[in-house]
């Protein structure tokens, strides 16, 4: 039933509308001053409320005011009513936000119909407010609960799964008082391996694509009661259906790195990508989501540190590990400061000469406590956390000045090979810095080398174009690294400006028993020599190796068969001994 407010302060004119208005089936309150009628409004919240204007203590004005600063009566349609006929009048209460305004006396047909209208058009505001409510909710819980890119529940939608699983196996006597369950509940958190190589190769556009895509074969390679979930970036959580054995989980899992497996297409190319998993057991690993999402993800890393492409079960060393990790992190941070890290050189060999004609320079990193860390420890964590910068852009300038030494001291015009970083390489003063770096030290250009991976190039090629143009207007040398092993072709050693092509050690090792490598490898120096390339082969470790790369007419080799990574003093001494690489079929 419809609940009108009457606030009248003269009984006659009040108890005739109260009369009126419940002849009508309206169910009626009424007020005799203006402050018991703001209460009887907060107190019944009428769908409308009749109020005259002039009344003692509190007229009709201020009630309105008072109406408007409690959110449960500011929105109820509100008619005046007055004998004063003045414009002046109507105006000031239309612009305190009155609905209507009737004139004393008024008949009851008037009256009905003033009420009808405002009743009416409030029921229409309302319901119009109900559904843009509605809408607004949905989108709310759609930003709250889902994933943006992948249109996935998020983070807190697999809390919320896993509090509903949990109750669920409660009713069904699954699980006991204290929250013990005698099968396993899987979390498992899911990580697209070198993800940030496809931003880099494509564009971020790409690779949320990817992921989409990802999403959706996740999506239908499991059935319904698993839960999959979008929580960060390029990761996944699933919380799957109740198991009683580890076991159970095997075909699963083999399942899901198979389905990842098969090629995505993004921008016309075919991409391949591979998968680690991390799994949690509710309740042996936690009893809580956090936990449980917290040690998955913990696995999971473990599985990417040793290369990816596979699954692992958490277990307590995953703790350690993750502890050990940020300690090297804080470390990490100190090492530039503390003088700890150091140059190794890699001697670069003619196959034509014997002789050393340059060195790739190495990272290395001496902690005072644990000793050298290998770079695949800390070079990540460098890129990762943005140290790579100021780390690479003292390798450039201790290699340009180990380099100028060599001259000085005599020891030829031995070149130094440098890599740069994804990050330095899109620095926007690159150009200056490395100026400064050659003006610093006196390090003439022709002898540094800039070594460059085909997969950082190939993102923006025609700014990656501009930027070694650029490069090598300063007289430097540019070689492409790792070349084959990534997603480029052939066709982009013509438009890039590039110097040297450095054959990558997975088609070098073992190339005498492998044919397709072989073939490859022959392909690649010629290919190269076409375009006037120089070709370095890296990691030879066999004399059958080098035989084949000296016949196939490749330049230059590097690799432990002629010497390991060296210190600086190690390598000044071997170029001092003018120790040569022996060569049993010269080339013509």
């Amino acid at each position: 039933m419809t609940k009108i407010l009457v606030i009248e302060d003269e009984d006659l004119i009040r108890d005739n509308i109260v009369e009126l208005l419940e002849s009508e089936d309206f169910e009626v309150f009424n007020a005799e001053d203006g402050k018991i009628g703001v209460q009887l409004a907060s107190q019944h919240q009428p769908d409308l409320i009749l109020c005259d204007v002039m009344m003692p203590e509190l007229d009709g004005y201020g009630v309105l005011l008072k109406l408007q600063e409690n959110s449960l009566t500011a929105t109820i349609p509100f008619i005046f009513l007055t004998a004063k006929a003045d414009l002046g009048d109507l105006r000031k209460g239309m612009q305190l936000g009155a609905d209507d305004y009737l004139t004393k006396p008024c008949t009851a047909t008037e009256l009905l119909k003033a009420i009808v209208i405002r009743l009416e058009k409030h029921t229409i505001l309302k319901d119009r407010y109900s559904s843009e409510l509605k809408v607004a909710e949905a989108k709310l819980n759609q930003l709250i609960y889902q994933n943006s890119t992948t249109s996935l529940p998020n983070r807190l939608s697999l809390l919320e799964y896993f509090q509903q699983m949990l109750h669920q196996l409660a009713s069904l006597s699954g699980i006991d008082e204290n929250w013990n369950y005698q099968g396993m509940i899987p979390v498992l958190c899911l990580g697209v391996d070198r993800f940030s190589r496809i931003n880099d190769l494509f564009d971020y556009e790409s690779g949320d694509l990817l992921l989409k895509e990802v999403g959706e074969r996740l999506r239908k390679n499991l059935s319904a009661e698993n839960i999959i979930t979008h929580i960060n970036a390029d990761q996944f959580a699933i919380l799957l259906s109740p198991i009683l054995d580890k076991k159970q989980l095997k075909t699963t899992l083999e399942g899901l790195q198979q389905i990842i497996s098969k090629p995505f297409v993004l921008m016309n190319r075919e991409v391949l990508i591979t998968i680690s998993i991390g799994i949690a057991l509710y309740p042996q690993d936690g009893r809580e989501i956090q936990q449980l999402l917290r040690a998955a993800k913990q696995a999971m890393n473990e599985v990417k540190q040793q290369g990816g492409n596979h699954y692992t079960f958490y277990t307590p060393t995953c703790d350690h590990e993750l502890s050990e990790r940020i300690d090297l992190e804080v470390a990490l941070r100190y090492a530039l400061e503390r003088e700890e890290f150091q140059l190794y050189y890699q001697p670069q060999v003619s196959l034509k000469t014997g002789n050393i004609v340059g060195a790739e320079a190495l990272l290395r990193w001496k902690h005072p406590q644990q000793g050298m860390i290998s770079p695949m420890k800390f070079i990540p964590i460098a890129e990762e956390t943005g140290l790579i910068e100021p780390i690479g852009e003292w390798v450039l300038y201790q290699a340009c000045k180990d380099s100028k030494a060599w001259r000085s001291q005599g020891l030829g015009c031995l070149r130094v090979a440098v890599n740069l970083s994804g990050r330095q390489f899109r620095t926007a003063n690159l150009r200056q810095k490395l100026v400064q770096v050659l003006l610093t030290t006196g390090c003439e250009p022709d002898y540094l080398e800039l070594e460059l991976t085909e997969s950082l190039l190939i993102r923006d090629a025609e700014l990656s174009i501009q930027q070694l143009q650029a490069l090598k207007a300063l007289g430097l040398k540019i070689a492409i690294d790792d070349f084959g092993t990534g997603y480029s072709s052939l066709n982009y050693l013509q438009k890039f400006p590039f110097d040297v092509l450095k054959i990558d050690q997975c088609f070098v090792r073992n190339l005498h028993n492998n044919k397709i490598n072989a073939a490859i490898t022959q392909s690649l120096i010629s290919m190269a020599h076409l375009l006037n390339l120089k070709v370095i082969a890296e990691g030879v470790e066999t004399q059958e190796e080098l035989d084949l790369l000296n016949e196939f007419n490749c330049n230059e080799i590097q690799g432990y068969l002629f010497s390991r990574p060296l210190n600086l003093e190690e390598f000044q001494a071997l170029v001092k001994s003018g120790r040569k690489l022996k060569v049993s079929q010269p080339n013509p």
